[in-house]
């Protein structure tokens, strides 16, 4: 009778182990994804913002990011993306007035997993603290961070989203160098740290310096990957100049150009996203 008991105990737990495993998995990793979504006020002509939002959305309703970061966002599409994906919420400001106009470096997270904690947007400028142009940029260029909670408490992440300035070879190293000190001063705790831009350099260039030996780029050490370019200007380029570094985590599981058609729509920006899985 104790051997039946035994065999059954037995056949029990091999029935459950792969519901476990399959929830552990899913537990223990964060996809993410870096998109210059290409401001909405350009004169695009076939491209323009309105003939291709849908593929947008038709995007992140398929890739299901957990937490993803826009570069080049106005507020209106802020907007149609909190509407159109009501999973996500949406934090951020416009880089001209630190309230709505002009670009935003807006991050989503997926309020159905996470619960914010803390956030905030700074300038990469000598002043980060205010509304201001740094060095040599061309533009106001900004960082927004926050830091983030699982639903049931055991996990922090903190995310930094940006968009390096295309001009000043000066503003896009000091304004990553500035990123990287607020990082360090920010995360004491060592939590899982997550930075995601357009940094305007491919990875030959000195700016990229500051992140040694303090973060790594998934596209450079994921296990599947791939070297294509995420800059396209419409067909007409291929630069892979879009990034994902990550710290604290125990490595990263894969990276992708998502390159692929949505919605019917050759291009859903002048960039290709990107999309990481990391794992805890």
């Amino acid at each position: 009778m104790k051997k039946t008991y035994l065999l059954l105990a037995v056949f029990a737990l091999m029935l459950a182990a792969p519901a476990i495993s399959s929830c552990s998995c899913k537990d223990s990793t964060l996809k993410v994804i870096s998109y210059n979504i290409r401001m909405g006020v350009a004169n695009d002509g076939d491209n323009s913002w309105d003939l291709r939002k849908e593929a947008s959305v038709a995007m992140i309703e398929d890739q299901q990011p957990d937490i993803f970061g826009l570069q080049e966002a106005f507020d209106f599409q802020v907007k149609y993306l909190v509407d159109n994906c009501p999973q996500y919420a949406a934090i951020g400001v416009g880089r001209d007035d630190g309230v709505e106009e002009g670009e935003h470096m807006e991050i989503y997270y997926n309020k159905e997993k996470f619960n914010l904690k803390e956030w905030g947007t700074y300038w990469l400028s000598p002043t980060p603290d205010s509304v201001s142009f740094g060095w040599d940029a061309a533009c106001r260029r900004t960082a927004t961070w926050c830091l983030l909670e699982s639903k049931d408490g055991r996990r922090h992440l903190y995310y930094v989203n940006t968009h390096l300035d295309h001009v000043g070879v000066d503003a896009r190293r000091n304004g990553l160098a500035l990123i990287v000190d607020r990082i360090g001063q920010m995360n004491k705790e060592g939590w899982p740290m997550v930075l995601t831009g357009d940094f305007n350099v491919k990875d030959d260039d000195p700016c990229l310096l500051a992140l040694d030996g303090k973060m790594l780029s998934a596209r450079a050490t994921a296990k599947k990957t791939d070297d294509k370019g995420s800059y396209n200007a419409w067909g007409k380029a291929s630069d892979a100049i879009d990034y994902i570094f990550y710290s604290d985590f125990s490595k990263a599981l894969s990276f992708e150009t998502l390159d692929r058609q949505y919605a019917g729509k050759p291009f859903i920006s002048d960039h290709y996203p990107v999309v990481a899985v990391l794992k805890y």
